[in-house]
């Protein structure tokens, strides 16, 4: 609550402290300081200057860095056609140490939060964590971590998760989609080939309905057609899957199919 309450009254003071130019010089390739690490921006089309944005903070996978995001079709594509920042840090040797709780990495996702603040007006009632692969386990982490003290409004995961079960907090809500196919994070089957398994760490720490709603498809492109299932849980949270036939991939729209919905805009691709 503390956090919260800090977090809060940086927000408040966002607008006037970001007007300065200084503040936005790291966009895209220019990474944003903070101590010795770093993060990068994307900031959405057509965004007015002044108006509080949603902000995505998704998270590279192994080998990657954070200016891969900022530019990538399926991320920034869908983050900069819907009004929202995204932000993608920088993790030390291009890998992130997401294994255990309360790492390092942890606090620096929470550090670069607070420093976005301090540089952009932004909406805290829609705070997101993504990641894809590697980066996935560090959003769950993240999301496993300081889900409540960050304010998390979901977390949308693709291709990885976190195989313990040591989540001390919760987001808001739980997106998460995986491929049958992964042969790089394979696909986390539940006892007996359940294909619920990706996400039953979340149905229980959030206390979800059981089964899950009727498996509904859906298809952002002709080439792709996902299977969601969705819980109902407790205190107004919400569990999603998205299971595809594929591998190891961002699919086309997912991520904006995810913002699309958690705004309450009419589903669009790209």
């Amino acid at each position: 609550m503390k956090y919260i309450i800090c977090l809060m009254a940086l927000i408040w003071a966002a607008p006037a402290v970001a007007m300065g130019p200084s503040k936005r010089e790291c966009v895209l390739d220019v990474p944003c300081e903070l101590g010795d690490r770093s993060y990068h921006v994307k900031e959405p089309d057509d965004w007015d200057g002044t108006s509080p944005m949603p902000v995505v903070i998704h998270f590279h996978g192994w080998q990657r860095t954070g200016a891969l995001p900022v530019k990538h079709q399926r991320i920034s594509g869908a983050t900069r056609r819907r009004g929202v920042l995204l932000i993608a840090p920088n993790g030390q040797r291009k890998t992130w140490d997401m294994w255990s709780p309360e790492t390092d990495d942890v606090q620096f996702a929470a550090d670069v939060l607070e420093d976005v603040i301090k540089r952009y007006p932004i909406d805290p009632d829609n705070i997101f964590v993504s990641g894809y692969s590697y980066g996935s386990i560090m959003a769950w982490r993240v999301a496993c971590d300081r889900g409540e003290e960050m304010n998390i409004r979901a977390l949308l995961g693709i291709s990885g998760i976190v195989g313990s079960n040591d989540c001390a907090q919760a987001p808001q809500e739980v997106r998460h989609v995986h491929g049958l196919k992964d042969n790089v994070l394979d696909f986390p089957f539940g006892p007996g080939g359940d294909e619920t398994g990706p996400v039953a760490l979340w149905r229980s720490k959030m206390g979800c309905e059981e089964p899950a709603s009727t498996p509904a498809e859906w298809s952002a492109v002709e080439i792709l057609t996902l299977t969601r299932r969705t819980w109902d849980c407790a205190g107004d949270q919400k569990v999603s899957l998205d299971v595809h036939p594929g591998g190891h991939f961002i699919p086309h729209g997912w991520i904006a199919r995810q913002l699309d919905e958690l705004l309450d805009r009419p589903p669009v691709y790209p």
